[in-house]
């Protein structure tokens, strides 16, 4: 019971310090944002709210204005089912990417956070 918590409270300063140290958007024209919109509206992110690799996935969404679908996985019974068994198993971060009718399941915020970086930085 303690140490459920103790890990609830370091879940809450965890989102607490990414509130207050959340990094600026990127500017852009907006027919650049509007195209950007287009493009994430096929992303999906699979995430539980305090997990610290999820924030860092939410902060370069942030960093990088991008309006992606968030998913409860941990609170949401469908969505957890969904990254399941479409995903392959229950981890987050997970970036689920819709291109040309396939879904890509991108899991580790290192990686999720390379692929945004290389298609939306530029």
């Amino acid at each position: 019971m303690l140490l459920k918590a103790l890990r609830i409270g370091l879940g809450q300063l965890v989102v607490f310090a990414d509130w207050i140290s959340r990094p600026r958007k990127l500017k852009r024209s907006p027919e650049a944002q509007a195209e950007v919109e287009r493009a994430t509206a096929n992303l999906a992110l699979y995430q539980f709210h305090a997990c610290p690799f999820c924030v860092k996935v939410r902060r370069t969404l942030h960093r990088l204005n991008l309006p992606v679908q968030l998913r409860d996985a941990k609170n949401d019974a469908e969505h957890r089912q969904a990254l399941e068994q479409h995903g392959g198993r229950i981890k987050v971060p997970c970036l689920r990417i819709e291109e040309n009718g396939q879904s890509t399941w991108l899991y580790e915020s290192k990686a999720i956070i390379a692929y945004l970086d290389q298609r939306f930085a530029g």
